[in-house]
């Protein structure tokens, strides 16, 4: 069955970082476009989360969210059915569920989540 599973998040200061990792399984991983939201704390909708950063394949063009641009940095490895999100400079408004996504076409999946909290 399909399974995205990630991992990574924690509790970091102020200007810390953190690497999010996401495991996939049960589908073509290579074809997918793969992102990352995240849902902020006093929000439970999904259609509250927020698209943090995404990468095709497999060329890997990125996207960044306004908010993240230069202190976040995704990417993915095919051969392991892998992506990452490399987070610097977290700031106390990262702090969030953090959640990966897989797309193609009109089918879609979710992770679980993992907790990123920013505080000192």
């Amino acid at each position: 069955q399909v399974q995205l599973v990630e991992s990574g998040g924690g509790l970091v200061q102020p200007g810390g970082s953190l690497r999010l990792s996401c495991a996939a399984s049960g589908f073509t991983f290579e074809s997918y476009y793969m992102s990352w939201y995240r849902q902020a704390p006093g929000t439970e909708r999904e259609s509250e989360r927020e698209l943090v950063a995404g990468i095709s394949s497999p060329d890997n063009p990125t996207f960044y969210d306004a908010s993240v641009k230069g202190r976040y940095t995704m990417s993915r490895d095919n051969a392991k059915n892998m992506v990452y999100l490399q987070m610097n400079s977290l700031k106390s408004e990262d702090t969030a569920v953090y959640y990966c996504h897989a797309k193609l076409g009109s089918r879609a999946y979710w992770g679980r989540g993992t907790q990123v909290t920013v505080s000192s």
